[in-house]
């Protein structure tokens, strides 16, 4: 339902509670008519070190998302977007898809997932062979490498910064950014992808298409740009790659 300050759309988006990028990314886009709300899951125990430790925080997340989406709820929105990624790529092609429908039964509303705004931010950019990073575990590494194989694509490196809570994810700076970029950035792969979205990345990403001559697919951006797109809003937006500003 729009209201005075989302004249075209609102929309609602699931957060862990320990999340501070994805709302400021969405609203530095600076789509004009549309608004968002977010509905927090709530993250009692930041702590993701190790393969145990990342299984640990999913089972908060997924304890947590029916209350989030909950109030989300409340302010009627046209959409749910789920600003948390992990759990929407685990289970590979299959997970995704039930993770969706359940999110589409739950809310009776449309549904953008990280997984499927990436995969069809990849589609729509023409590439197939990509590397990806993230701020996971190997255990969550080897989900999103499962997803994009499935999905049809070339995965040439996957990699994760191994963060240790859910907040130092928001802590990373560009040096160790513009790193893990130039490690996975192998011969004939035509895309990077970064997942994981409470890593501030939206705007390096940008730049680094500009110094790389090739898409880099920041989730952030491409969540905004599915949640947009199927909604019918065209505007082309700058300063958050390539994807925003000319698909």
């Amino acid at each position: 339902m729009t209201n005075a300050v989302g004249p075209r759309a609102v929309f609602g988006v699931i957060v862990p509670s320990t999340n501070t990028v994805v709302e400021h990314d969405y609203w530095r886009a600076g789509v004009d008519g549309v608004a968002f709300r977010a509905g927090s899951m709530h993250i009692p125990d930041p702590t993701m070190a190790g393969d145990a430790g990342f299984e640990a925080l999913l089972v908060q997340i997924r304890a947590s998302l029916d209350t989030a989406v909950r109030d989300a709820l409340t302010a009627e929105p046209d959409r749910m977007v789920m600003g948390m990624s992990a759990e929407t790529f685990w289970g590979g092609v299959e997970g995704n898809a039930a993770f969706e429908q359940r999110m589409r039964e739950r809310t009776g509303l449309p549904v953008t997932t990280g997984a499927g705004a990436c995969r069809a931010a990849l589609h729509a950019l023409g590439v197939r062979r990509i590397s990806v990073f993230s701020p996971y575990q190997p255990v969550a590494d080897r989900e999103v490498g499962r997803f994009f194989t499935e999905a049809g694509f070339d995965v040439a490196a996957i990699t994760g910064l191994r963060c240790p809570t859910a907040m130092d994810i928001a802590r990373v700076e560009e040096p160790r950014l513009r790193e893990v970029v130039a490690e996975i950035d192998r011969p004939g792969v035509e895309a990077i992808v970064q997942v994981g979205t409470n890593l501030s990345f939206v705007g390096l990403a940008e730049t680094l298409e500009a110094e790389l001559g090739r898409p880099v697919v920041a989730i952030n951006a491409a969540t905004l740009w599915h949640a947009l797109r199927e909604h019918g809003i065209e505007d082309r937006v700058t300063g958050s790659g390539v994807l925003l500003r000319e698909h």
